[in-house]
């Protein structure tokens, strides 16, 4: 993996106002991405949005927003364009071919919102396990999209979106991908293996996993609950490799792993390579699923993670709801005098409270990891869905 120089780049974002995705969404879609961009090491300097029924198959967005694109990326030198939607390789090429017309020696690259994910994993990776996953995933990214714009696999250079496993030109036989394919597939094969053999030695203790999207506090939660000290930044996916500890409340010992963070538009072969990263969620005997109720889309952040818990079958797993940063939370009140429906917006944190305790079937808590505020009543909650799951399997643990 080679760094990039120390002066971030500049991009500008482009996502698309359509019939599936209305305005507010694609604003929403672009502050994420712009967030992904800073985390990567960009700079976002400009935004294009554009209104259609759905992708130009071409271009993606249509021809006359290409040329405002053009136009400005060649008058600010921008070094990265990324759209907030996966490009197929034809779109990138017919993008780079619009985007160099004036400028043939423009050095402008063409990233989509899966590349950008793909990259940020592959800054974070740390463990062997991990950087096989990623470089995994980004071959079978690169593989449908084989462009003029690789010149060989084996030639690596710095830059967001270049990073990882290289690049190849297009007459390269596409052998050569899918025999790099092959041999990390069989690699992590061996890996996996070796975590499942872990996990059973493991297999006799409770074993709890902290879930979420990425970004909401869960490797704070993690270091407050297990006395650890796991990587925790206010970046997207600051945690990849999954941490497990040790811990013991009350004489009750347990296993608390913290996993990687979900995302909007996750790449389905980042999901399908780390599978044995999942794994530890799957055969979680409790999930903390936590939240942060700070965000405004925090109720559609819940949905993906629950919708990715599906995807890999722990949808149906006992869940602790945890809505972390209370302490930032904000609303706007309503005039007395306003007899308008209360919205999301309008509520104050004891309405939300009351809301989600009445609703949910699980129990649901409301904490702050970085100010501890109702530290204590968490970790109470936990031990005690702990102690059920510990004595329904070691009913005679105490007895003599």
């Amino acid at each position: 993996m080679i760094d990039i120089s120390q002066k971030a780049e500049t991009a500008v974002l482009v996502g698309l106002i359509t019939l599936k995705q209305n305005e507010q969404k694609a604003k929403e879609y672009l502050d994420e991405l712009a967030f992904l961009a800073d985390t990567a090491g960009a700079k976002s300097i400009k935004r294009f949005t554009q209104k259609m029924d759905r992708p130009d198959v071409r271009t993606f967005v249509g021809s006359g927003k290409l040329t405002e694109i053009r136009d400005f990326v060649l008058l600010h030198n921008v070094n990265i364009v990324i759209f907030d939607d996966e490009l197929s390789g034809s779109q990138i090429r017919n993008i780079e071919r619009a985007l160099t017309e004036k400028d043939k020696e423009l050095k402008c690259r063409v990233l989509d919102r899966a590349n950008l994910i793909l990259d940020i994993f592959a800054k974070r990776a740390r463990t062997a396990q991990a950087r096989t996953q990623v470089e995994l995933a980004q071959y079978k990214y690169l593989l449908p999209r084989l462009t003029r714009m690789w010149t060989h696999l084996e030639k690596q250079r710095g830059g967001i979106g270049m990073r990882g496993p290289g690049e190849t030109e297009i007459e390269t036989d596409r052998r050569i991908i899918n025999d790099k394919i092959a041999r990390l597939a069989e690699k992590l094969k061996v890996i996996e293996k070796q975590a499942i053999t872990q996990r059973k030695q493991r297999s006799e203790m409770i074993r709890v996993a902290l879930v979420g999207y990425t970004n909401v506090g869960k490797s704070t939660i993690m270091n407050l609950m297990a006395k650890s000290d796991v990587f925790a930044e206010n970046k997207l996916f600051a945690t990849l490799d999954t941490t497990t500890r040790k811990v013991v409340i009350d004489n009750i010992p347990f296993l608390l792993s913290d996993t990687v963070g979900f995302i909007r538009k996750l790449p389905h072969d980042l999901v399908e390579s780390f599978k044995t990263t999942l794994d530890e969620v799957r055969e979680a005997d409790l999930l903390i699923h936590v939240v942060d109720i700070s965000h405004p889309e925090f109720e559609d952040q819940i949905e993906v993670v629950n919708q990715t818990l599906r995807d890999i079958k722990a949808g149906e797993k006992l869940t602790l709801l945890v809505f972390n940063k209370i302490d930032a939370y904000s609303f706007k009140e309503k005039e007395a005098d306003d007899l308008t429906p209360s919205t999301k917006e309008n509520l104050s944190l004891d309405d939300l409270k009351n809301s989600w305790i009445s609703n949910y079937n699980s129990p649901v808590i409301f904490v702050s990891a970085t100010m501890r505020n109702n530290v204590d009543e968490f970790r109470d909650v936990l031990i005690s869905e702990v102690k059920k799951l510990f004595f329904t399997r070691y009913p005679n643990y105490f007895k003599e």
